[in-house]
């Protein structure tokens, strides 16, 4: 009796150990998202639910954030290796920040298009950009498209706009009420925004910077130069396993959702899936994606959008965009090209 209790205690000292060498061998790392747990972060959330993040021995955990200024932040810090945020905001932090020792780096592009728009109501007389001149246009302070309205207004000849400012929920509220002529924002967030305000759709009028002269890139994967230099092989192994998520959250968006809904149970389910799916047409399978190739770079819009950042955001010092981006940690071109579906005819 008490030999086989020395050997089952031998077996469990064996298991345990075995248990924890597997768990030794996965790569820690913090991720941290650019918003709310809403419809796009299935883009992140359904590769960890699959377990591909697990089976690349990745030990990945992701946490919500509040804007992409605070995700660039928090990965220059070092509390987090990988991120996901507004490629402006990345540049503006380099060229702000010259001097900063752990400046994160660009290292895929999943948003090929900036999801900022112009949205105003029909009501308003506004059809089109020269109908915003003279006009009081509402936004937080840091909001990408008011960030990047003079990008927009030099394309499209606007003359001057009046601004207020209010925090991010009263945004689509001011618009609804009157309070403001038109507001910037990510068209998949404030278009969803209004209706459930109770706006209807058609009483909305929409004008991506994406499709007025504005080529912005929108989001991309970020990560630490520490991280690139001692874990390559995990950064890979991250962007790999990512990539063939965002294969199955744009083949199936609905079933994604659910992987949202486990890490936030209040979510619209109906809402936050029609959000996703406005994600993946209007930035992550656009034309332009398509052309470019999914997480690519175009380098010569790369370098356009550097400069126009620097005139826009009047930033310390030009941004140089080869220090921004690093394409050397992507997967396989057979990989990237398997994960846009071909344009529905």
């Amino acid at each position: 009796m008490k030999k086989r209790v020395l050997l089952q205690t031998a077996a469990a000292i064996a298991l345990a150990g075995l248990m924890g060498s597997a768990h030794a061998q996965a790569t820690p790392i913090k991720f941290q998202l650019d918003w709310r747990f809403e419809g796009p972060a299935a883009l992140f959330l359904t590769p960890a639910a699959k377990g591909y993040f697990k089976d690349a021995k990745l030990d990945v955990t992701i946490d919500a954030g509040n804007g992409s200024g605070g995700a660039v932040t928090r990965v220059a810090s070092g509390i987090y290796d990988i991120g996901f945020a507004d490629l402006a905001a990345l540049m503006e932090f380099h060229a702000n920040n010259p001097d900063a020792p752990n400046k994160p780096v660009a290292i895929m592009m999943v948003y090929n298009n900036t999801p900022a728009s112009v949205m105003a109501l029909k009501k308003s007389g506004i059809t089109k950009p020269s109908d915003l001149n003279g006009k009081k246009l509402g936004a937080p302070v840091f909001d990408a498209g008011r960030r990047a309205f003079p990008i927009f207004q030099k394309a499209n000849g606007i003359g001057s706009v009046n601004w207020t400012a209010m925090d991010p929920p009263l945004r689509e509220t001011m618009l609804a009420r009157g309070d403001v002529d038109a507001i910037t924002g990510f068209t998949f967030t404030s278009l969803l925004n209004l209706e459930a305000r109770g706006v209807k759709a058609e009483d909305i009028v929409v004008l991506p910077y994406a499709s007025h002269g504005v080529k912005l890139y929108g989001n991309v994967v970020i990560a630490t130069p520490k991280m690139l230099k001692e874990n390559p092989a995990a950064v890979k192994a991250f962007l790999s396993a990512f990539t063939k998520g965002v294969k199955e959250v744009i083949a199936k968006p609905e079933a994604a959702i659910a992987d949202v809904k486990a890490r936030d149970g209040i979510i619209n389910t109906e809402l936050e899936t029609r959000r996703l799916k406005l994600a993946i047409d209007t930035v992550i399978n656009s034309a332009d994606a398509r052309a470019e190739g999914f997480g690519q770079v175009n380098p010569g819009r790369l370098s356009l959008m550097a400069s126009q950042v620097s005139d826009a955001f009047n930033t310390k010092t030009r941004v140089n965009p080869d220090a921004v981006w690093n394409g050397s940690f992507l997967p396989s071109k057979a990989e990237l090209d398997a994960v846009l579906p071909a344009p529905k005819k």
